[in-house]
């Protein structure tokens, strides 16, 4: 695909001021496939026969498709974070990926940094693959910025989560623009994540980032990526918005668009409770209570043209929570969503503490 595509396309530049002027979804804003389906017209097959598959999705929340890949994902998906990543939590953590998928949860997200050297996240998503691995779209990601460096990282990831291919593999966490450099030049982690297509040892690519727009824009531009993975939170128009620009532009190349970060690990929430000791583990600290319920702000990312959004859970009711919220979803109106961004304001630093702040 070419880079000039959003240029070709008639429809790009009507997608692109809506998203900058609203941010919501509206009827006609967004391509068809794009829009929120009832649970009970989902699909009861996949669309694409290769595709894994979940039989209690449908009947679970509403799906959208995942870009071009022909899976179509329930609205909320498992994170691999939180209890997930926790050492020695495998009672836990085996427990959230069973129900989930027991509720119809048919995306889950892990990543070869989560849980530390040990790798904890791959290891317990691996207790359940051994016996579910067909029901669920499985994707995991390098923060290696080399070709053989991803490749032994993918080697290793395949091992701990027990499957012989992931549905899909992202460069990990791409933030600044030297990393960039790396990863496209030679013998960077492209190559390794093109070389594992090629041997059948991941379906698709993605890329992820949470800290500036113009990188991940950067990325789209010099190469045709499956699915990304972005942050997009109701606090997203404070500082450095990814609804501004990168997110039209990867409707417009129809990609799987995959929202995360949506409660800022709950320092957006007004369940936050602040205490000095804690800090973001990033840049920012989060002394202020937050300002909305779970409700407003999974509810206000799913309002967006994303596929589905991925949230990290701290135990089954947690869990059993989102995916009730993800049932019952309808899309909020302009007013709402810019009524949820006013209120955030005040809190912007500690909702935004991925994004650079520099």
């Amino acid at each position: 695909m070419s880079e000039h595509r959003l240029d070709q396309r008639n429809t790009a530049g009507s997608r692109r001021n809506f998203l900058k002027t609203t941010g919501a979804v509206t009827a006609g804003a967004l391509a068809e496939s794009l829009l929120p389906e009832t649970a009970a017209a989902s699909a009861a097959a996949p669309v694409n026969a290769n595709a894994p598959f979940n039989p209690a999705t449908a009947s679970a929340m509403p799906t959208r498709n995942l870009g071009r890949t022909g899976h179509r994902a329930g609205i909320f998906s498992l994170g691999g974070q939180a209890a997930i990543e926790q050492p020695n939590n495998e009672a836990v953590a085996v427990s959230i990926i069973e129900r989930a998928l027991d509720l119809g949860i048919n995306y889950m997200d892990t990543a070869a940094m989560y849980g530390g050297q040990e790798r904890w996240s791959q290891r317990y998503f691996g207790q359940v693959m051994k016996h579910r691995r067909s029901q669920v779209y499985l994707a995991s990601k390098t923060h290696d910025r080399t070709r053989d460096g991803s490749l032994r990282l993918l080697e290793e990831s395949l091992k701990l989560l027990n499957t012989d291919h992931l549905d899909a593999w992202q460069l990990h966490h791409v933030d600044r623009k030297e990393e960039v450099e790396q990863i496209f030049g030679k013998g960077g982690a492209l190559e390794a994540l093109i070389q594992a297509r090629a041997q059948k040892m991941v379906r698709y690519l993605g890329v992820t980032g949470h800290s500036d727009p113009d990188v991940l824009m950067e990325c789209l531009h010099r190469f045709d990526f499956d699915q990304i993975l972005m942050a997009l939170n109701a606090a997203d128009r404070h500082h450095r918005s990814f609804m501004e620009r990168l997110l039209p532009m990867a409707v417009d190349k129809q990609m799987g668009i995959i929202g995360m970060k949506i409660p800022a690990r709950g320092r957006i929430l007004n369940s936050w409770q602040p205490e000095k000791s804690h800090d973001s583990g990033w840049n920012q600290p989060a002394p202020k209570p937050g300002v909305l319920a779970m409700r407003e702000a999974l509810y206000f990312t799913l309002s967006l043209p994303v596929s589905t959004v991925i949230i990290g859970c701290d135990s089954v009711a947690q869990l059993e929570e989102n995916v009730q919220l993800a049932r019952d979803f309808t899309p909020l109106s302009e007013a709402q969503m810019a009524g949820l961004t006013g209120r955030t304001e005040p809190i912007a630093k500690q909702a935004l503490f991925f994004r650079n702040w520099a």
